[in-house]
């Protein structure tokens, strides 16, 4: 009998890659544990965040600029 781990693993590569995102999801939040303070504090550098880029005040750099100097960096 094939270990039950190794089964779901199997069934889960047969998902679609959202169904994948979602049940990885789901099984993290049962072991991590919710920092409700952490939470609070993302939520408002989110709203933060998203205000200066709805305001123009944000500095944008393109993915094609910003993963060769993240590369370079640590390599």
């Amino acid at each position: 009998m094939p270990d039950l781990v190794e089964e779901l693993s199997r069934r889960a590569r047969s998902l679609s890659p959202e169904e994948r995102v979602r049940l990885t999801e789901e099984l993290l939040a049962t072991v991590q544990e919710v920092d409700a303070e952490r939470e609070a504090a993302w939520s408002e550098e989110i709203k933060r965040r998203i205000a200066e880029i709805d305001s123009g005040t944000a500095r944008l750099v393109p993915a094609d600029e910003v993963f060769p100097e993240v590369r370079r960096l640590l390599l």
